[in-house]
């Protein structure tokens, strides 16, 4: 077998950065192929989680202690686990105790590795599963007391550079377990990692491949994917080689949980975020804490605000600390009399109102969508993007589409963009500067999408699936017509919104349901008026390729 050493000009690993470079051949470092395969947005100090939520201060004290002392010290009955399922309803507060359970054990010096799925904000490739094993891999190599095992690493890359294509478990083998049972003729060093946190396991959907051979390939499903993520991760708790414990949160799913209970009951410990962690006591901390804030900002007495609204709060909130997270939000970001903020908050169906614990969070949704200046376009270009996700590739391979591109792609007139996102600060993060040219919008909360797309919850305001791609279909066909945005971008602005106009997702997306348009619309149009817009045969043989 050859080596990553061969040939080496400048080699090193055990600090934070490992360089093989070749001499004379150009040529990629082993370092750098592993790169371009992980899911940066994935790790949890990652600049595209930085407002992602954690712990404040003084809250969650009791879970967190119990999964750090989980990791270092082990379980105290007589048949310990190695995988931890960190597991509750939405909105209870498992990626924030991820986070910060992860910040805890970097400081600590014991973490390995972290993988925080998103579905709903970030980069695409965070929704998927073939970036996981790489990712994971990647960072183990830029850990400074694994020398050895980064090394070994990094050989795999170089003589097996489809690694990256090739199914889990192999990956899992190859990337992770052999290269630490080469280094096993001794005990770990001190000095090694002790975890791996593996953070919203539901929210990985599932890769479609292309099949030449099939007409119509079979679709995979989104429990499949998550089912085999959960059997390499057994499978590597089982190693004797493998020295980390694994830590896993996800919602307690159908799929998820009978894999725990049944697959790998023996390994795994359950935390499930019940009423014995105190969840009422925390959220009152931290609803004092936003308070003190708005006292000091608006100068309001200290007796602001009055007896029992708290208690009622924490009530409404029925345990889920995105209801706080999101009223403390509301309150901050939404201007005004904070007086007059809360009385409308507190005047929402409460408690009382219905024995669903959601029903408060509903209400509140349905409040802060409705203080829209027109919320049914508001609740309309939130669908599209994030509940059908008209932008985005369906085998998750290519990036969220930039803000700007979405702004011109929906506008119907300049500003339209401003108009349906005022007063949503509180749900999502809008991004309009330039120097965020290429960030995407955001959710704050994945549950948003779930209140979105269930007709119980969000009631008049609930868009049918068809309306929402209708939509899309028809700004697609009217940009053709038109020429292009509603307004004249600047000519590299101008540039990226063709690039992605003929994106391969934006012509399937529109096409794979609407191709008898094509004769009507699209080659009725003057193309030769359509500066710069794609000749309408080849948007055609695009969609008919695929």
């Amino acid at each position: 077998m050859s080596s990553v050493l061969n040939n080496a000009s400048h080699f090193s690993v055990g600090g934070n950065v490992v360089n093989n470079h070749y001499n004379g051949s150009g040529s990629k470092s082993s370092i750098e192929k592993l790169r371009e395969h992980i899911a940066a947005g994935a790790l949890h100090n990652s600049a595209e989680r930085y407002d992602a939520p954690k712990c404040h201060p003084e809250t969650r004290v009791a879970v967190q202690d119990e999964v750090v002392s989980w990791i270092c010290d082990g379980d105290s009955d007589d048949e310990p686990k190695d995988i931890m399922w960190v597991t509750g309803p939405a909105g209870s507060g498992k990626t924030a105790i991820m986070g910060s359970v992860a910040d805890t054990c970097q400081g600590k010096g014991i973490l390995g590795a972290t993988h925080f799925f998103s579905s709903h904000s970030g980069s695409a490739n965070r929704r998927s599963k073939h970036c996981l094993v790489p990712t994971l891999a990647y960072q183990l190599v830029q850990h400074k007391a694994m020398t050895q095992v980064a090394a070994r690493i990094l050989s795999t890359v170089e003589d097996n550079p489809v690694i990256f294509e090739q199914n889990l478990d192999v990956q899992l083998n190859q990337l992770i377990l052999e290269p630490l049972r080469a280094c096993q003729d001794r005990p770990p060093l001190a000095g090694w990692p002790k975890v791996i946190f593996i953070d919203g396991l539901d929210e990985c959907g599932a890769d479609q491949y292309q099949d030449a051979t099939q007409s119509n390939p079979p679709s995979r499903s989104r429990e499949g994917d998550q089912i085999e993520i959960l059997s390499i991760l057994k499978k590597a708790a089982s190693d004797p080689n493998f020295p980390f414990r694994i830590v896993i949160a996800s919602r307690p799913e159908h799929a998820i949980k009978r894999f725990f209970d049944d697959v790998a009951k023996s390994l795994t410990r359950e935390l499930f975020l019940d009423a014995k962690y105190n969840p009422d006591a925390d959220m009152a901390l931290f609803l004092e804490s936003k308070f003190a804030n708005i006292r000091r900002e608006s100068q309001l007495p200290s007796s602001w605000p009055r007896e029992g609204v708290r208690r009622t709060l924490i009530a409404n909130a029925s345990g889920q600390f995105i209801y706080v997270a999101t009223v403390g939000r509301f309150m901050e970001v939404s201007g005004g009399d904070p007086d007059e903020l809360l009385k409308q908050v507190l005047r929402l169906p409460g408690f009382k109102a219905s024995t669903d614990a959601l029903a408060p969070l509903d209400a509140l949704y349905t409040h802060v969508l409705s203080s829209s200046p027109d919320p049914p376009l508001s609740i309309l270009w939130l669908n599209l993007l994030f509940r059908e996700k008209c932008f985005e590739e369906r085998d998750y391979s290519g990036p969220p589409p930039p803000a700007p591109f979405v702004r011109l792609y929906l506008e119907s007139y300049p500003g339209q963009a401003l108009h349906a996102f005022r007063n949503l600060n509180s749900l999502v993060s809008t991004p309009t500067s330039m120097q965020y040219h290429d960030s995407p919008y955001r959710l704050y909360h994945k549950s948003l999408v779930d209140f979105l797309q269930e007709r119980s919850r969000s009631g008049t305001l609930y868009i049918e699936p068809k309306v929402v791609l209708e939509h899309f279909v028809d700004r697609y066909f009217h940009l053709w017509k038109s020429g292009g945005p509603e307004h004249s971008p600047a000519p590299q602005e101008r540039n990226a919104f063709l690039n992605q106009f003929v994106w391969r997702t934006i012509v399937l997306n529109v096409f794979s349901k609407e191709l008898s348009r094509l004769d009507t619309t699209i080659l009725s149009c003057d193309v030769a008026c359509v500066a710069g817009m794609p000749d309408a045969a080849q948007v055609a043989g695009m969609s008919e390729a695929e």
